[in-house]
C-alpha cells in the first residue's frame, strides 16, 4: 500500500514555523507519556518536529484501536478546528518526540499567511482516502491481508530503506499491529510466523522488523488472484496452499455461498 505524496506540505509547514513570528511553543514529551488524552478539551494541533506519536481510541469496553502512527512532517489533532467538542483519542509518544502545538484560533491564520491553506486540503484529503481504504479492508478483506498491507504502509511510514527491502528500527509490538489491523495479538503472531516462513518478513539480531516490500506486495496479490482463480473453477482445497491462502479460500467461498 504505496503512500501518497502530499505536495511537499509538510516540509512548507516545517519552515513555515520555524521563521514564524507567532513563536509557537515547542513541547517536549516523554516515551510513553501522553499529549493529551480522550475527554480532553481540544485547543490546539500539533506539528511533530521528532519522534513518534500513535493515536488510540478505546471502546466502551475498553478495547484498543490503534488509529494512525504520525512521524515528523506530520500534524495531528486537528478535529480542535471543528469546534469545542473534547478529544475522541489519546495522544501518546511512542518515543522522546518534539512537537510544536499551535492554538486553533492561530491556526489558520499561519496558513493563510504562507498560502498553505490549499496544501493543508489536499493534505487532510489525502489522509481521508488512507483511513476509507483502511476502514473498506476492514469489511472486504482478511486479517492475514490486512496485516500484510499493514506492514506495507509501516515501511513506507517508518522504514529505512535496504537495497531489497526496507529496515523498521522502532519496535512495533504485536500488540500494537493486532490494535492496527483490528484482531488478536495471538493471531498476529501466528501470521508473522507464516510471513517468516514464506521469506517476506525477517528479524534482525538487532530485534529490527526487516520487511521485503515487493515480495508481500506480489504474494498478497498472487494469493487473492489464486483464490478467485479457484472459486471460478470450483475445485476442492489444493493440499499446497499455505494457511494463509487456505483461510483466504474459505473465506471467499463462504462469501460466494
Amino acid at each position: 500500500m504505496p503512500h501518497p505524496p502530499t505536495n511537499g506540505f509538510e516540509e512548507r509547514l516545517h519552515e513555515s514555523l520555524q521563521c514564524s513570528t507567532l513563536n509557537f511553543p515547542t513541547v517536549h514529551v516523554g516515551k510513553h507519556q501522553h499529549v493529551y488524552v480522550c475527554g480532553d478539551p481540544a485547543g490546539s494541533v500539533y506539528f511533530v518536529q521528532s519522534g513518534q506519536i500513535k493515536l488510540l481510541m478505546l471502546s466502551p469496553e475498553g478495547k484498543e484501536c490503534l488509529l494512525a502512527i504520525h512521524t515528523p512532517g506530520d500534524t495531528f489533532g486537528e478535529l480542535c478546528l471543528t469546534g469545542s467538542s473534547p478529544r475522541q483519542e489519546t495522544a501518546t509518544a511512542m518515543e522522546d518526540t518534539t512537537l510544536k502545538r499551535i492554538p486553533c484560533a492561530q491556526f489558520f491564520l499561519h496558513l493563510a499567511d504562507n498560502s498553505l491553506i490549499e496544501g493543508f486540503v489536499r493534505y487532510l484529503a489525502t489522509r481521508v482516502g488512507v483511513q476509507q481504504q483502511i476502514i473498506s479492508h476492514l469489511i472486504t478483506v482478511d486479517s492475514e491481508h490486512r496485516l500484510g498491507q499493514t506492514l506495507l504502509l509501516l515501511a513506507h511510514k517508518l522504514g529505512q530503506p535496504d537495497p531489497l527491502s526496507t529496515r523498521i528500527e522502532h519496535k512495533i509490538t504485536h500488540e500494537e499491529l493486532a490494535e492496527m489491523v483490528g484482531t488478536t495479538r495471538p493471531r498476529i503472531t501466528a501470521f508473522m510466523l507464516e510471513f517468516r516462513a514464506l521469506g517476506l518478513i525477517e528479524i534482525t539480531p538487532e530485534h529490527y522488523l526487516v520487511i521485503k516490500e515487493k515480495k508481500l506486495s506480489d504474494y498478497l496479490g498472487r494469493v487473492r488472484s489464486d483464490v478467485r482463480g479457484f472459486l471460478a473453477d470450483r475445485k476442492a482445497l489444493p493440499p499446497k496452499l499455505s494457511k494463509i491462502e487456505q483461510t483466504e479460500l474459505r473465506r471467499q467461498r463462504k462469501l460466494a455461498s
